[in-house]
């Protein structure tokens, strides 16, 4: 195979992910989250660790460390459906009105791929932002990264594994209610 075949095949996946990267961002400011939902995969690990100030030689605890620390979100695909389900009521207290979004997503690199067709695995980095306004002055912004893992499935890719990594340590918003 060629090194353009290869560049080709690679602009060609890239455009899909970002795509679809686009596609769920355009879901979530719709607030059409049962649809989203079907866009991550059954066994989704949904990971957002705390940031933390640390020293320059001490960087390896800028972030709670998985499964041993806490963490904003650590969830699976139950988790993720009561939260849609409790928005969906109509009676979330801060949801209720419901938030407006707009979430940007950019700088969408693969960082590595492995397999073809269905059961294809495609790690990302991408960095994001996340505006949200509710009632007259509510705002809150989250800015960061996403690592992400999407596997391909016969009616197209999931998200396997997030990884939301936040650039603020303190949260200014009164509550965390939006999904990334």
């Amino acid at each position: 195979m060629t090194d353009t075949h290869l560049n080709a095949d690679h602009a060609f996946l890239l455009r899909d992910i970002e795509q679809f990267f686009y596609r769920e961002a355009d879901l979530l400011d719709e607030r059409r989250f049962d649809e989203w939902l079907t866009l991550l995969h059954e066994d989704i690990r949904y990971w957002m660790p705390i940031a933390r100030n640390v020293r320059r030689d001490n960087r390896e605890r800028e972030r709670t460390r998985e499964g041993v620390e806490a963490a904003w979100f650590d969830e699976g695909i139950q988790t993720l459906r009561q939260r849609v389900e409790q928005i969906n009521t109509g009676m979330h207290w801060a949801e209720e009105p419901a938030s407006r979004t707009s979430h940007l997503i950019t700088n969408v690199r693969i960082l590595a791929s492995s397999g073809s067709g269905p059961g294809e695995e495609v790690q990302t980095r991408s960095r994001f932002i996340v505006y949200q306004n509710r009632l007259d002055t509510e705002v809150a912004w989250f800015v960061g990264k996403r690592n992400d893992t999407l596997r391909r499935t016969e009616s197209g890719w999931r998200v396997l594994r997030r990884e939301i990594l936040l650039d603020q340590t303190v949260l200014l918003g009164k509550a965390l209610t939006v999904f990334f």
